[in-house]
């Protein structure tokens, strides 16, 4: 046994000794990482001004949700008596976040890309404190989107349901703040909360997409909705969607950026799930129906119902292998 417990005691001290001379070659891993960091293809934000804030970002979409749908998401009861103080004290703790993400988003542009002096601070605070007052419009918009979910959709027992549990309308709500700031030209931090979004929800919506109200995104898993894409009032689409662009050659970033390249959805359309429409050019018309599946680069006429041919099944006899 003393043999044995000596040589452990051996055995873990060689380990020590081989992870000593190991570490003692950190230095210069660690002085190459460094001197990558100022080569020109490093992606990196080394600088005296302050970035957006992704954990910050999380934080204003709490407390948008606890504004826009007031005692659903406010971590303590609210009541006739305590409502005035809740809600001020949370729109004033909004109006600190929001304006500190917004200057930082602008003043980053700035900063990084050498623009023309935008008074990033008092235009952050006006910006913020715009969005602040279309409030009520957004709560009046997503009224009609719950609304619509709960006409169409006799799985909803409630209104309450939908908005404490359905994704549609997690991402639409933060969807329709979002776009507010990309129409201000606040740069980062609307994609920063369409995607958290999306990585919440699959939903992916572009800030820059423009959703009219009664809006139904249903299940909504693996739904892409692009830049430019503009839907109308009274759609409702299904899990799969995808509403985007056609490929596009390499450099086409530069080329295309700011043209139109995603479909137009025109009133009263019903898209079903793992449908694609894709191009700029694309247009379906008032009260259509696309049908799962279908694939679509080119516009259809209002009052048409698109849906591919029935695909034929074949049956076989005993478990056999295809």
């Amino acid at each position: 046994m003393a043999d044995r417990d000596q040589n452990k005691d051996t055995a873990c001290i060689t380990e020590e000794e081989i992870l000593a001379g190991y570490r003692k070659k950190l230095p210069q891993v660690l002085e190459k990482i460094i001197e990558s960091c100022n080569e020109q293809n490093c992606s990196s934000h080394i600088d005296y001004e302050p970035i957006p804030s992704k954990e910050s970002v999380v934080s204003i979409i709490n407390k948008l949700l606890e504004i826009i749908f007031p005692g659903f998401f406010n971590p303590e009861k609210l009541d006739p008596i305590n409502l005035n103080f809740h809600i001020g004290q949370s729109v004033t703790q909004l109006y600190s976040m929001m304006a500190e993400q917004v200057v930082s988003s602008i003043r980053h542009d700035c900063m990084r890309y050498n623009l023309t002096c935008r008074e990033c601070i008092e235009n952050g605070f006006d910006i913020t404190l715009k969005v602040l007052e279309k409030i009520p419009e957004i709560r009046n918009t997503l009224a009609t989107d719950v609304q619509a979910a709960y006409d169409g959709d006799p799985a909803a027992r409630s209104y309450d349901e939908i908005i404490f549990s359905y994704p549609g309308i997690y991402a639409i709500t933060i969807y329709r703040v979002a776009h507010l700031l990309y129409q201000f030209d606040v740069p980062l931090l609307p994609r920063i909360m369409t995607e958290h979004a999306h990585s919440q929800t699959g939903i992916d919506i572009h800030p820059g997409a423009v959703i009219g109200e009664r809006f139904v995104i249903d299940h909504g898993t693996g739904v892409v909705i692009g830049e430019t894409a503009t839907i109308g009032k009274d759609v409702r689409i299904y899990q799969g969607v995808t509403l985007g662009a056609l490929s596009l050659p390499r450099g086409a970033g530069e080329k295309f950026r700011g043209q139109k390249r995603h479909p137009n959805i025109e009133d009263n359309v019903i898209i079903y799930s793992g449908a694609t429409l894709l191009g700029g050019n694309t247009t379906i018309g008032a009260r259509s129906v696309i049908g799962g599946n279908v694939w679509l680069t080119e516009s259809v006429p209002p009052d048409t119902q698109v849906i591919m041919e029935k695909p034929q099944l074949v049956y076989k006899k005993g478990p056999g292998k295809y």
